[in-house]
């Protein structure tokens, strides 16, 4: 793969949407696996570069969450990569517990099937 200079390295500026969101997947360092699909705003971003453990903004809150608060399945970062663009990052995390707020272990238990959403089966 061959980059340009400028997509090679540079500073860290973020792009947030309209909303002042960007989206951000978090992923299990070890297997790659993709657990879930949650916004960042300005405050989350910082929290989570801040602590090590991930932070969101709560659309259906209206606020700043850590991921595991209440429920202790936190996600710790080992990592935080950015795309192109620098409107969405993806979180290389180590999770302590499910990370889907239905206990499950990631958020992305189901798969379409026609018009019928079915579970994985792993």
């Amino acid at each position: 793969m061959s980059l340009s200079p400028s997509e090679s390295a540079g500073p860290f500026a973020p792009r947030f949407d309209a909303a002042g969101l960007l989206a951000a997947v978090a992923i299990d360092a070890a297997s790659g696996e993709v657990l879930m699909l949650a916004h960042m705003d300005a405050e989350a971003l910082a929290m989570t570069r801040e602590t090590g453990f991930a932070h969101f903004h709560s659309r259906s809150r209206g606020r700043l969450w850590m991921k595991g608060e209440e429920s202790g399945n936190t996600l710790r970062v080992i990592e935080i990569r950015v795309d192109c663009d620098q409107d969405a990052i993806v979180l290389r995390v180590e999770a302590a517990g499910p990370a889907c707020h239905t206990g499950a272990r990631c958020c992305f238990y189901r798969v379409l099937e026609g018009d019928r959403l079915e579970l994985v089966q792993d």
